[in-house]
């Protein structure tokens, strides 16, 4: 089922958490900021808006690691229900798709609840002081493969985020599968 978490609470802070990632280690939200912005960026292995735009995550993560902003990926999917989302199928997807980032793994869910996090992908661009300044889209193409054309959003909003502290104030809400919550 497809979701749309809210547009952007600016100045909201962002929770500190410690995670295990898939290189064995935990890795805290201090430990991982980068010194003029964070991405924090819930996805997932299985679901197509995260598959469809994987590749383009990968090159803004890229990309944005040279401004200063790094980021940071957490997958919160039940992996009972949703196997393909284990933490065995995370490294594979990571090493798969060429992830130069941290891939966590919320396997309590607590995190992903307290960021409200919705959706695979959902994303958090946080500024220097770890406040939030962009809850976006990374593109307009969802689930689309990109046209040459497609305005990099997340990249320019992140972009600004380094250059100035602030997102923009026009931003449109992510779209993709809802989190595999566990059963209560």
């Amino acid at each position: 089922m497809a979701e749309r978490p809210p547009v952007c609470d600016f100045g909201w802070k962002a929770p500190g958490f410690a995670l295990v990632g898939i290189d064995g280690k935990t890795h805290t939200l201090e430990q991982l900021k980068g010194p003029k912005g964070t991405l924090v960026a819930f996805i997932c292995n299985h679901c197509p808006y995260v598959i469809a735009v994987v590749d383009r995550i990968v090159r803004d993560a890229r990309d944005l690691e040279a401004l200063g902003v790094n980021t940071v990926a957490i997958c919160s999917n039940d992996a009972t229900t949703h196997p393909d989302d284990s933490y065995d199928n995370m490294k594979r997807f990571a090493e798969q798709h060429g992830f130069a980032f941290p891939y966590l793994h919320d396997e309590s869910q607590e995190v992903a609840r307290a960021y409200d996090a919705m959706c695979t992908p959902d994303f958090f661009g946080l500024n220097a002081d770890l406040e939030l300044q962009y809850r976006g889209r990374l593109d307009a193409s969802g689930r689309d493969p990109a046209g040459p054309d497609v305005r990099r959003e997340l990249f320019d909003a992140m972009k600004k985020v380094a250059e100035t502290g602030r997102g923009p104030e026009d931003q449109t809400a992510s779209i993709g599968c809802s989190i595999k919550w566990k059963a209560a």
